[in-house]
């Protein structure tokens, strides 16, 4: 086989094996003298497919098609229903007899090779644009003390990143392939099959003994529509992130009605981590910056919501108000000027008022440099009185300066 048709048949794969951008397998597994080819397969493709999926595409680019083929059986055998290696080894087998020029040469429906080859191509895209551990996902500035996980979705990867909160520093934890839907995202109205783009919260867990196969051996559903999609109308429900069915290994990368699905495998490791109110942020490609520059997001958000607290306690309308867009619309449909009378009659006589806020987290809005979203729980003493409430604000850039332009209570 020439290197051209290696090339061709490859693609991204084999440009991402001469590049050594993909990550070689542990040294025991590179040593013939410790292991087999085949047995170093098994051994991968039991722990993860992908990593026996880039063995092959090394092998191969390395002109060692037996050894290829070696590991894509090793990969079938322990995946039968992972399609996408089928169809590679599928590819290596006609390689015998004939050249191959393109991936998923064997005969089949087109619309479902073309899905193989996008699945292929996103997954080896992904692990060469690895995130740089020093880096964080920009859209995360905060969680709470007891949110001890943050799930980014990036859909342009087809990728979803796990991260540990640790005392306030994000870990990359790990990654996991995921479909979406078949439209893309951002999420307008029911039935537009695309998956929401915003900042979400995973609010149950759903045993896969109560649903049917389709999802696998569970559910995460999560809460779209939030306050922001409902201010700007957007409809829909039933947003999960779950499963596949038993005769399917993965799905490609556009193929939900919206929601998120991973393997059985991820979702089940996903389930064991996971827990109720755990942040799904859900982005059509994640910016991933220093920490010098993250410090500075989560800084400024702080300080935006730090000075409403104190204009809220010194009980000076007018300065609370600055703090308020002319735009702004509470969740009960009052405008400004409603909302600012409200609070006007709620605190006459009032003398002091002691505001603390605690259990804030804080994000950018994915794709946008214009908006965040803080929420928090206010705990309020006027004279003998106490109360505490959970909010949520969203801010806008005008200009300058930074407006509350949407607040919820929750």
């Amino acid at each position: 086989m020439s290197t051209i048709e290696r090339v061709l048949l490859c693609g991204t794969a084999w440009m991402l094996v001469g590049t050594g951008a993909i990550a070689a397998a542990p040294s025991s597994a590179r040593n013939p003298a410790k292991v087999t080819a085949v047995s170093t397969s098994q051994a991968a493709a039991q722990s993860n497919p992908e990593i026996l999926l880039i063995e092959v595409y090394k092998e191969l680019g390395a002109n060692r098609l037996r050894s290829a083929l070696a590991k894509a059986d090793a990969l079938v055998a322990a995946y039968p229903n992972f399609h996408l290696g089928h169809l590679i080894r599928g590819d290596l087998l006609l390689m015998h007899t004939r050249p191959v020029t393109t991936m998923g040469a064997v005969a089949g429906p087109q619309d479902k090779l073309r899905n193989l080859r996008a699945e292929a191509m996103v997954r080896l895209q992904s692990l060469r644009h690895r995130p740089d551990p020093a880096l964080v996902p920009r859209a995360v500035l905060q969680l709470r003390d007891d949110q001890k996980h943050v799930l980014v979705v990036d859909a342009k990867r087809s990728r979803l990143y796990v991260y540990q909160n640790q005392k306030g520093e994000l870990k990359l934890v790990t990654d996991y392939y995921v479909s979406q839907g078949k439209f893309g995202i951002n999420k307008l109205k029911s039935g537009d099959q695309r998956t929401p783009l915003g900042v979400y919260y995973i609010t149950s867990s759903l045993p896969g003994a109560r649903l049917p196969d389709f999802y696998g051996p569970g559910a995460l559903p999560i809460n779209y529509p939030n306050e922001w999609d409902r201010l700007h109308g957007r409809s829909g429900s039933g947003i999960w992130l779950h499963g596949t069915p038993r005769d399917s290994y993965s799905r490609p990368p556009l193929s939900s009605d919206g929601c998120v699905v991973l393997t059985n495998p991820d979702l089940r490791k996903l389930i064991g981590i996971v827990d109720v109110l755990t942040p799904v942020v859900i982005s059509d490609s994640v910016e991933f910056v220093n920490k010098t520059k993250w410090h500075y997001d989560r800084n400024l958000a702080s300080s935006l919501i730090e000075g409403w607290r104190r204009d809220l306690e010194s009980m000076n309308t007018d300065k609370l108000l600055a703090n308020y867009s002319d735009r702004f619309k509470f969740a009960r449909g009052d405008n400004l000027a409603k909302w600012i009378a409200r609070h006007r009659s709620a605190y006459t006589g009032v003398r002091s008022m002691s505001i603390l806020l605690r259990d804030t987290t804080l994000f950018l809005y994915p794709g946008r440099d214009d908006l965040l979203v803080g929420t928090f729980t206010e705990d309020r003493i006027v004279g003998k009185r106490k109360s505490t409430l959970r909010k949520r604000q969203y801010w806008t850039r005008e200009g300058a300066q930074w407006k509350i332009i949407s607040e919820v209570i929750l």
